[in-house]
């Protein structure tokens, strides 16, 4: 049976759903009201435009590899760099589903209740994070389940997220502009001159740290387009639908950060609405949402209860997108990063079954070795007592630099891929020398900056454990891989 190829359509759909989050606009809103916007600006000229055609010229050019950002390092580096970062970025994403199997029943909870009810929940003597852990376990298990069947129903899962996540950040702006007309213009957060765009009206974002702690979180907020490479193979046409897709989806992603930012200034008030202490960034989506269909329903003219019937649909229908985005993000992350990662290296350091794939295509015996990994740690550190839950905040801040860091190797890589000679190039941005290396240059010294803050802003508010497993997480992640590459090496030759 003829396996089906991913669309321009599906692929953009499927960028969308893994890298932008709605979550995001809310969260840069609460924190420093219009003065986001120019930050995200910033975040996508200097990092995502750059770094997402770089993307696609090694998209393009190793459009065949089965390994995605494995297959493009060890082109550009060699076999021994491609398969520490690879590592590194593949630790980073077993922490990420493990919190994600758990976080995603928060959206949920709103959806059936209207709002977040998960730490009421209990059943069979389980507490409420036991039982959240018994659903995270579940979630992964079936989620691992429909991957196996193929990129078809990945990419179509995928899709969908991307439709929601499209059609909630639809809903808000048409709700918006409505409120915008029938009040006349007039803004709930006021704009006064350039000042509103440029200063926080959250008095805890004033400080320099805090200026830069946001900026670090804006240029991240992008992170995530190089996991697509390893379905590249899988792509209709990879050399023009790969670039074309990730070009489509930067600009697309930039604009909908920046306008829906602006935009929730037209509902909410900061200091009405977030100025207290009941909003968290656990719940700020749903009570925006709801605020903005309560601010509608006054703005038509209707009665204060069903304002508020409408406020809580809005936020009801807010926690289905953001579960069908986690469910698209998490089907395309549970297999892109191990298939990089175990396609792309020497097929004999893994046992036989980890690298052969089913009927379907997939690495189905790797997929659900994954699976019980990240299925016994969710276990340990649900039922193991407050030793395993501090084992989690270990991991967690592991994990930190660990996602941004390969990226480090990446864009590095991108001038020595640049001077390989005998190699085909459909797909070519970046053609001069100097520009190639300066750009180079500037994403570099971006991330390193952001990198480093991350590490060093737990030393400057004096918590040194944090800081310390933030600055050993790749460090520890590296070793492990370089041990394990020197062993297996060290084996092949004897």
């Amino acid at each position: 049976m003829k396996q089906k190829k991913i669309t321009l359509i599906s692929l953009i759909l499927m960028i969308f759903s893994t890298i932008y989050g709605f979550a995001n606009t809310t969260v840069a809103f609460d924190q420093m009201g219009y003065a986001s916007i120019i930050w995200y600006i910033m975040g996508a000229v200097l990092f995502l435009l750059p770094s997402t055609l770089m993307f696609a010229e090694y998209g393009a050019t190793f459009k065949d590899a089965h390994g995605g950002i494995y297959s493009w390092l060890a082109g550009s580096i060699g076999e021994k760099w491609a398969f520490i970062g690879t590592f590194i970025w593949y630790s980073s994403w077993i922490t990420w589903m493990m919190s994600t199997a758990s976080k995603v029943w928060i959206p949920f909870s709103t959806l059936i209740f209207g709002h977040d009810q998960t730490q009421s929940w209990g059943l069979l003597g389980l507490n409420s994070n036991q039982m959240i852990g018994v659903m995270a376990i579940l979630w992964i298990l079936v989620v691992t389940w429909f991957a196996v069947r193929g990129i078809d129903s990945i990419s179509k899962v995928s899709s969908i997220g991307g439709i929601f996540v499209s059609l909630l950040t639809g809903i808000f702006a048409i709700a918006s502009i409505v409120i915008l007309f029938l009040n006349g213009g007039h803004l709930a957060e006021p704009a006064n001159g350039i000042q509103s765009f440029v200063q926080s009206p959250n008095p805890s974002f004033q400080s320099p740290i805090a200026l830069m702690s946001f900026i670090v979180y804006a240029v991240f907020a992008y992170a995530g387009t190089e996991s697509m490479g390893a379905v590249t193979d899988n792509m209709d046409k990879p050399e023009k639908t790969f670039p074309k897709g990730l070009i489509i989806s930067t600009v697309a992603i930039t604009f909908a950060y920046s306008i829906s930012i602006f935009l929730w200034g037209i509902s909410t008030n900061w200091h009405q609405v977030l100025g207290g202490k009941a909003v968290n960034l656990g719940n700020i989506t749903y009570v925006l949402m709801n605020n903005l269909g309560v601010v509608l329903g006054h703005s038509l003219g209707l009665s204060a209860n069903t304002a508020t019937i409408l406020g809580t649909s809005f936020a009801r229908f807010a926690g289905l997108s953001m579960f069908m985005a986690y469910m698209g993000s998490f089907f395309v992350l549970i297999y892109s990063p191990l298939k990089s990662f175990i396609m792309g290296s020497n097929p004999k350091f893994w046992p036989a079954r980890m690298t052969k794939l089913n009927a379907k295509g997939m690495p189905a015996f790797a997929m659900w070795t994954q699976a019980i990994l990240v299925v016994v740690l969710i276990f340990f550190v649900t039922f193991g007592g407050s030793d395993a839950q501090q084992f989690y905040v270990i991991l967690t801040n592991m994990g930190n630099i660990s996602t941004s860091f390969p990226y480090i190797f990446l864009i590095a890589a991108f001038p020595f891929f640049k001077r390989k000679k005998g190699v085909d190039r459909p797909f070519e941005i970046y053609t001069k020398r100097w520009l190639t290396d300066t750009i180079v240059g500037v994403v570099l010294v971006v991330l390193i900056v952001g990198i480093g803050f991350t590490a060093i802003q737990p030393i400057l508010a004096h918590d040194y454990v944090t800081a310390f497993w933030t600055i050993i997480g790749p460090i520890f992640f590296g070793l492990v891989a370089w041990a394990f590459l020197a062993y297996q090496s060290r084996k092949l030759r004897g």
